[in-house]
């Protein structure tokens, strides 16, 4: 199976639209979302119907996603975050928010090679930054291969019986992991909509699983329309800002 593999959107829809346009020529037969599809961004209605488009073979929520629809308060996120969250509960039409609402706490087994979450294995709403994090989500994760978002940033980690290791933070452009027979592997693929590595790029990933390969992908997409949006929502303006330096 060929995936691709989407997360932490965040109602960017030129993000997204750019994603998808550079994955179809490369092929991919299913697609997989690991949460955030909304806040922050000014489309979270479009968004969500683009998804729902691609009829994920597998969806977790993100923590955005379960404030932006009323599923939990916005405790512990930051005035900006609030404000977003508080926008996208106003503006999202009451079935997409119910679709939202509905979406399934990670992590989710979509076969015998992938696992997804968002945030980590052991929590949906953990972030892993730290080699202590990744380690005990790959000892968590029951999958060879285990995809993960939340962070915003580009990053894999690879666990055999004798190494741990992060063997590439998306340096470099667009790599490739070979999945090594007897290793785990924890992949963020990076943000669609938001990103925060300092590549304004959007990311996403394809991961082929009888070839047990991942791309890193990063794609152009056409920022300053998705700065405008915001900016017209009336959101905080450094969430518009903020798209153009990758921060």
């Amino acid at each position: 199976m060929r995936y691709l593999v989407l997360t932490d959107i965040h109602a960017n829809l030129e993000a997204l639209e750019a994603c998808i346009a550079d994955a179809i020529p490369r092929g991919f037969e299913q697609t997989l979302v690991l949460g955030d599809l909304v806040g922050y961004g000014a489309d979270p209605n479009a968004v969500v119907e683009r998804i729902q488009g691609l009829a994920p073979v597998a969806i977790v929520r993100g923590n955005h996603d379960k404030v932006a629809c009323g599923v939990e308060q916005a405790e512990g996120f930051n005035a900006v975050a609030r404000s977003a969250a508080k926008w996208t509960l106003d503006v999202l039409k009451p079935p997409y928010r119910e679709w939202l609402a509905a979406l399934p706490e990670g992590p989710v087994d979509v076969d015998d090679v992938v696992q997804i979450c968002h945030g980590s294995p052991f929590d949906e709403d953990a972030y892993i930054f730290d080699e202590l994090d990744a380690v005990r989500a790959l000892k968590v994760a029951n999958r060879p291969l285990c995809l993960f978002g939340h962070t915003h940033y580009p990053v894999t980690f690879e666990l055999s019986e004798d190494t741990f290791d992060n063997v590439g933070a998306g340096s470099t452009p667009q790599p490739h992991i070979q999945m090594r027979p007897g290793c785990k592997y924890l992949i963020n693929p990076g943000s669609v909509g938001q990103p925060r590595d300092g590549d304004p790029r959007a990311a996403y990933a394809l991961v082929d699983t009888q070839l047990r390969r991942i791309e890193l992908c990063r794609v152009k997409y056409p920022v300053e329309e998705a700065q405008a949006k915001v900016t017209k929502a009336g959101l905080p303006d450094v969430l518009a800002q903020r798209l153009a330096v990758g921060r």
